[in-house]
């Protein structure tokens, strides 16, 4: 069943909200085996609605708006609804009722503008809100089906799950899932990982049986293969096999986990505790790891040394060499590392410094990023050249830290091995 997703909001089109249901709902519905063909973000107004659900209904198999059901005078999704179906609005009374009785239950007022939320389009049907006040809907229209829900995340997700999947799943014949593997990489551009699997595209473009697909994020790529129908799980396994063989070390997890995680279960298989130091990540570092579930049994703890006298006087860090060279130094996260993990009683300890921006900082340019780890085998310390404004560098840094940590625990060379020969 192909599937296309229709954003409603004028909140959305200016940024004072993340479209964050679209990226739910098109994992959710990918892993149900539907196809996800198309998301549109459109505004409140009427005219612009029409035609983008239009367009939706020509080309999908069926259509999940999210927003617009509400009680004021830009919610607009049920007239649009009503005028592609080219169908009339209906007032339910049993929907007003159940209006009617939520709002009192809740000490709220029903205004005469609320109740455009008991009317349905001829033909369609009220989906339940049984976390909110806004009824959703679901109307044939032209060979498609079109559902709308609430826009509030938490009222749209349990509707979708409870409601539309399952009438989804019986109208398309309960479809089983595509398969599917991501594999998660790090510290190799998307770019390079693209060029670094060529061969296996090429190779996929001839049997026509996996789909490969890149989401870059910062420091990171995951590459995700998905069968290109229902099932398919062999050839999926066998291009994830030989994408392994291309892509080598870079690859750090499958699926879900994060690096900071991954990170977390080497040290926990190790016996070792890890602490840090950070100078130009404020803190960032140690927030990544904490988010790991379970990370107190290997995180010892952290210390944010943003100024330079800090760094000498709690992690020791020679006062000559600040001195001589400043905070931006290797030499200088070298010292943070030992200094931290002795301080904290660390297996491991690990280090940031530099400058974030948006200014260059004692001759340093921005991005000028050192990092380092310290243990019981040595140091290793990095020298960095990242991109981007201040959140972004600082972002980097955490994950080329924790990149540096992993490859630290599992023996690798510092850096990425694979030879980029195209």
């Amino acid at each position: 069943m192909k599937v296309e997703l229709v954003a409603v909001g004028d909140e959305l089109l200016i940024g004072d909200v993340v479209n964050t249901n679209a990226t739910r709902l098109g994992r959710l519905l990918t892993d149900a085996g539907m196809r996800v063909t198309g998301i549109s973000t459109v505004g409140d107004g009427l005219d612009e609605l029409v035609d983008v659900l239009r367009i939706a209904v020509g080309r999908a198999d069926a259509v999940l708006i999210t927003g617009g059901l509400g009680p004021t005078s830009d919610d607009r999704t049920r007239e649009a609804v009503a005028r592609v179906a080219g169908v009339a609005l209906r007032r339910d009374p049993e929907v007003e009722q159940w209006l009617r009785d939520r709002y009192k239950d809740t000490g709220r007022t029903l205004t005469a503008l609320g109740l455009q939320q008991a009317d349905v389009p001829e033909g369609g049907r009220m989906l339940p809100n049984g976390r909110g006040s806004a009824p959703g809907l679901a109307v044939d229209v032209r060979g498609s089906v079109v559902y709308a829900t609430p826009g509030v995340p938490h009222e749209m997700a349990a509707m979708v799950a409870e409601q539309v999947l399952p009438d989804m799943l019986r109208r398309a014949g309960s479809p089983a899932p595509r398969a599917q593997r991501v594999l998660r990489t790090v510290g190799v551009g998307e770019g390079i990982i693209a060029a670094y699997l060529e061969p296996l595209e090429k190779e996929l473009a001839q049997a026509g049986a996996v789909e490969v697909a890149y989401l870059a994020e910062p420091g990171e790529t995951r590459v995700k293969l998905t069968s290109a129908g229902p099932g398919g799980g062999a050839a999926v396994d066998a291009a994830a096999l030989r994408a392994y063989e291309l892509l080598g070390d870079c690859v750090y997890a499958e699926g879900t986990e994060q690096l900071a995680a991954v990170v977390a279960r080497l040290l926990a298989e190790r016996g070792a505790t890890l602490a840090a130091a950070e100078s130009l990540t404020g803190g960032q570092l140690a927030a990544t790891l904490v988010g790991v579930p379970g990370v107190s049994a290997v995180f010892r703890g952290s210390v944010t040394a943003y100024a330079t006298d800090v760094k000498q006087s709690v992690l020791g860090v020679d006062a000559a060499l600040l001195a001589a060279e400043g905070a931006v130094h290797p030499g200088v996260a070298r010292e943070m590392a030992a200094g931290v993990r002795s301080l904290l009683s660390g297996t491991y300890g690990v280090a940031t410094t530099g400058v974030a921006g948006p200014d260059p900082q004692d001759g340093h340019p921005v991005g000028e990023v050192y990092i380092a780890v310290a243990g019981p085998d040595g140091d290793a310390v990095a020298a960095l050249a990242l991109p981007g404004d201040r959140d972004r560098i600082r972002t980097l840094a955490v994950v080329r830290s924790l990149e540096l940590l992993r490859r630290t625990l599992l023996g690798l060379p510092q850096e990425h091995t694979r030879e980029f020969t195209g």
